[in-house]
């Protein structure tokens, strides 16, 4: 019987192309998961095949079509060579996630501190997320676990570049992580505030306006918008959509 939780629940398997991935979707599928992190996902009838095959054990236990969340993790050459297709596969996927260390050790890249080799790749998975519609995608990990400002720089560094969360190996990474993705105190009441204002002035045929010597337009309306949705969806324990 499973515990009671007050945030979802996602399991990671092995990847479905080793012996062992088949025999873990059967086992974890159901009632009390919300998702599966898939690793290794190399292409989109990869990842069209593990649809369908969550597909079927959903049907086989009287779930819902379609409960069972898929997120692919990109983290070899060839993944990331098929992004686009991986992205636009039409599956239950709603985002991805990239894995740098399988990855630099695909490409013989050396991982460093920095991360700066990694700007063109963690770039192109933006792209191809929110050229198909997904919602942004999760970052990589931080292996070096006695490294927090490292943890707090890379996951930064993510957040800047799209990204809506990072993965973590070990519990201490959470509070560091957490906190590079939501949205401070200052920049909810400043998003808020954005909000109201142009609210106010929509309502008087205004477009665009000046908030604290700042020009505010749509743009500028929609990125306030995305904050609130954002320490909305933190609060309530959901996904980003």
């Amino acid at each position: 019987m499973a515990k009671p939780r007050s945030c979802i629940g996602y399991v990671r398997v092995n990847p479905l192309s080793t012996d062992f991935g088949y025999g873990d979707i059967l086992a974890v599928v159901g009632p009390n998961i919300d998702g599966i992190v898939l690793p290794k996902v190399e292409s989109a009838q990869e990842l069209r095949t593990a649809d369908w095959l969550v597909a079927q054990v959903e049907r086989e236990k009287g779930l819902p079509k379609g409960t069972i969340d898929l997120v692919p993790i990109l983290e070899t050459a060839k993944g990331f060579a098929e992004v686009a297709a991986i992205a636009s596969a039409g599956t239950r996927t709603r985002c991805l996630a990239f894995g740098a260390a399988d990855f630099t050790l695909d490409m013989d890249i050396r991982w460093s501190r920095d991360e700066s080799e990694l700007m063109h790749y963690r770039s192109s998975l933006v792209l191809a997320s929110r050229a198909n519609g997904l919602a942004a995608p999760i970052d990589t990990v931080w292996i070096n676990m006695q490294d927090a400002e490292g943890l707090a720089a890379s996951a930064h560094r993510a957040r800047g570049m799209g990204f809506q969360g990072k993965l973590c190996i070990h519990p201490d990474q959470v509070a560091v992580i957490n906190t590079a993705f939501s949205p401070s105190a200052e920049q909810a009441a400043w998003a808020q505030r954005i909000v109201e204002a142009f609210k106010a002035a929509e309502a008087s045929q205004s477009a665009a306006i000046q908030l604290d010597g700042q020009f505010i337009d749509y743009p500028i309306v929609y990125q306030a918008q995305r904050v609130l949705a954002t320490e909305a969806s933190i609060k309530g324990n959901t996904p980003a959509r």
